[in-house]
């Protein structure tokens, strides 16, 4: 039987904050990137019913987004060759393979149909057969059978927002060539739910916590606000903390509902504000909040001793090219990115920043508490698939009726079966050689 459960943007942003780095150009770009990023949010990403307005209806300017044409890898793109020799996992380029996917739209149940690309009517192939290489190594693709035995009696979770929801179906799919997962919980919302392979009795979830932290969030299921967001900084969100010590593995994942209109709280006590003008509140910025946030999740991890393995997934980039998402932003590319051709845009590095910084001043202190902390770097893999996002066909045959029809792109998402497949094939590997 399945339980139900009740849980619980239309945010500006300003044009700089305190920090006093940030320059006005800074500003500009993290407004349009936040209003790209409303596609994280609304009701028409969840397992249900699509809205008739999926996203913010009111328009901004616009500015193409930041893209380089240089042929060479940037600096931030590859690292130095490690001291021990290993091999680099998040780090190669994107290789033609002529194999075929685990699975296709018709093979599997799961893919929610926002990301159903072939079945919406996208009418190219080529984005499917590529794989990660990284530089120095092979990435053996997952062997579900293998991961399922390893997994036996245990329980994953994915924790996060809607990118964790598009991932966690790319693993449902993945398995299922294996086995079918029973559906056994989903909330009212279906924003948590969990599926149970019987034969291994083996968990999988998926936990809704876009902020990871408390948060009182005052929208309706279009993603219109009331309010901004009450956010508390220092206190984590019961909605996966109440399962942490049931759970053997995790993927936490935060960042992109940092963008929204938010009130900060620290001991109960307003502490300031991310865009608030109507609010006599001192503006202190996402990036002071997200730190803050992150810092606190890493030190619960460390402080738990869990005996599991804990993956923090970096946030991903987003590929609109001549115009964000309300001003016919699109994401039209057929072929991987080379290295150097599209860069993190402010509000991806803001956020890649504090990831890599708090997970390399936690990684040491986890390890001396004989916590398994990994960080899961999609980031870089990811930035170079501009090709498998859903674009238009995040809607069903969207140029049925008239071919020149104007249709809102969704660059943020990936289309199933796509490049989010590799990042279980990094699973795998990670667990293994761990």
């Amino acid at each position: 039987m399945v339980n139900k459960v009740h849980y619980n943007w239309k945010s500006w942003w300003r044009v700089f904050n305190n920090h006093n780095y940030f320059v006005i150009k800074f500003g500009v770009s993290i407004l349009l990137v936040a209003l790209a990023f409303r596609l994280l949010y609304n009701r028409s990403f969840e397992f249900s019913p699509a809205s008739d307005t999926p996203f913010l209806q009111t328009s901004q300017i616009s500015v193409p987004p930041s893209v380089s044409v240089d042929s060479e890898p940037s600096t931030d793109q590859i690292p130095p060759q490690d001291s021990d020799g290993k091999c680099d996992l998040f780090y190669g380029d994107w290789i033609p393979d002529k194999s075929e996917p685990f699975y296709t739209n018709n093979t599997c149940e799961y893919i929610e149909k926002h990301q159903n690309c072939m079945k919406n009517g996208r009418p190219d192939r080529g984005y499917l057969y590529w794989r990660w290489k990284p530089r120095g190594c092979d990435l053996p693709r997952l062997d579900p059978w293998r991961f399922l035995d390893l997994m036996r009696n245990k329980s994953w979770a994915l924790i996060g927002d809607s990118i964790s929801r598009n991932h966690v179906q790319s693993l449902l799919c993945m398995l299922s060539v294996v086995e079918k997962a029973d559906h056994v919980y989903h909330d009212e919302s279906y924003k948590n739910r969990r599926w149970v392979f019987p034969s291994y009795n083996f968990s999988l979830s998926v936990l809704w916590s876009p902020f990871l932290a408390q948060a009182a969030i005052f929208e309706d299921m279009d993603g219109v606000a009331t309010s901004e967001i009450e956010l508390h900084l220092d206190k984590l969100d019961k909605n996966w903390t109440q399962h942490y010590n049931s759970l053997d593995h995790m993927i936490l994942s935060s960042g992109k509902w940092f963008v929204k209109g938010a009130i900060y709280y620290e001991d109960d006590k307003i502490l300031g504000c991310h865009f608030c003008p109507k609010r006599n509140i001192t503006e202190v910025g996402i990036k002071f909040a997200y730190r803050k946030v992150i810092r606190n999740v890493f030190n619960y991890i460390i402080a738990s001793k869990h005996k599991g393995t804990i993956f923090y997934r970096t946030s991903t980039p987003d590929h609109f090219e001549n115009g964000e998402w309300f001003s016919g932003g699109t994401c039209q590319r057929k072929v991987p990115a080379r290295h150097g051709e599209f860069e993190l845009k402010e509000l991806n590095r803001i956020l890649r920043e504090v990831e890599l910084e708090e997970f390399e001043n936690a990684s040491a202190k986890a390890t001396e508490n004989g916590v398994n902390l990994k960080l899961l770097d999609v980031n870089p893999l990811s930035l170079l698939r501009p090709d498998a996002h859903p674009g238009p066909y995040r809607f069903f045959q969207p140029f049925a009726k008239d071919k020149n029809a104007k249709v809102i792109n969704d660059c943020l998402h990936w289309c199933l079966p796509g490049p989010i497949d590799t990042w279980n094939d990094l699973l795998m590997e990670m667990l293994v050689s761990s």
